[in-house]
């Protein structure tokens, strides 16, 4: 008789993982430096890796360091990445810079957000995109993405929401494809329904879709930057980015400049 081992957690999870990023067990064995016959038997629960292993496997694979201590802790391992928050010491040089960040960007808006769109910081020049919000958009924890394309935010000022807003929603779409979650699948539907239909034409500069947005001043037609922590080793960190906005005319500019005098 041939006794068939019953998976792992670490097995299905592994075998999820791979076959979510459309991997071969053999291109995922070259990348971990590794087997294939090997890697075969993790996914079979028919061998037990190694810490090192497991850590080699979530690297090749492109997993969050949140998911990489999920994959540690199916293995039997303890997560070996720290979640920490801003206010801790050791975070303090972060949190500094950042703001050092910010301020610089002025006078055009920036934001730094959590996962979802949770609003950890943002420049003075913030408040061109909160005008004539709902204040239950505005309490804390804000959500700049809710905050955008709620018709009682600042959606209300897009002159081309289906395509920005869509720009929005189809980015968010791309994160859960990678890393899928009931969560954000039904914050990205809620977001969605906020839509109406797209035009038939794009509405971009040829290189980008502005975000153009009415003021008292006039039109301001804006471009995003993303920024994030390529090296970074605490959860909290990695999970950050910064959104800087920039002027995608002169008009804009000017506008923005002048606000700030």
């Amino acid at each position: 008789m041939t006794a068939v081992a019953e998976p792992t957690a670490f097995a299905r999870q592994l075998k999820h993982w791979r076959t979510l990023r459309r991997i071969s067990q053999l291109d995922l064995a070259i990348s971990a430096d590794t087997s294939q016959r090997y890697l075969s038997f993790l996914e079979q629960g028919r061998s037990r890796p190694g810490r090192t292993m497991v850590v080699r496997l979530a690297e090749s694979l492109g997993l969050s360091l949140r998911e990489r201590n999920g994959l540690l802790l199916a293995a039997g391992f303890a997560p070996i990445f720290p979640e920490s928050t801003l206010e801790t010491p050791e975070l303090a040089p972060v949190k500094a810079a950042l703001d050092r960040i910010l301020d610089g960007h002025m006078p055009y808006p920036a934001v730094v957000v959590r996962p979802y769109g949770i609003l950890v910081g943002a420049n003075a020049a913030f408040d061109v995109l909160t005008e004539g919000s709902a204040p239950e958009l505005l309490a804390p924890p804000v959500n700049v993405l809710r905050l955008a394309l709620h018709p009682r935010g600042l959606a209300r000022r897009v002159l081309n929401l289906p395509e920005w807003g869509r720009h929005v929603t189809e980015s968010l779409r791309n994160r859960a494809l990678r890393s899928p979650d009931p969560e954000l699948d039904a914050f990205i539907a809620e977001l969605e329904s906020y839509l109406p239909e797209a035009d038939p034409g794009p509405d971009h500069l040829g290189f980008a879709v502005p975000l153009r947005l009415r003021s008292d001043e006039g039109e301001l037609r804006l471009i995003t930057t993303v920024t994030s922590f390529a090296t970074a080793l605490d959860i909290t960190l990695s999970e950050l980015h910064l959104e800087a906005f920039l002027p995608a005319d002169e008009h804009t500019a000017e506008i923005l400049r002048r606000r700030r005098r």
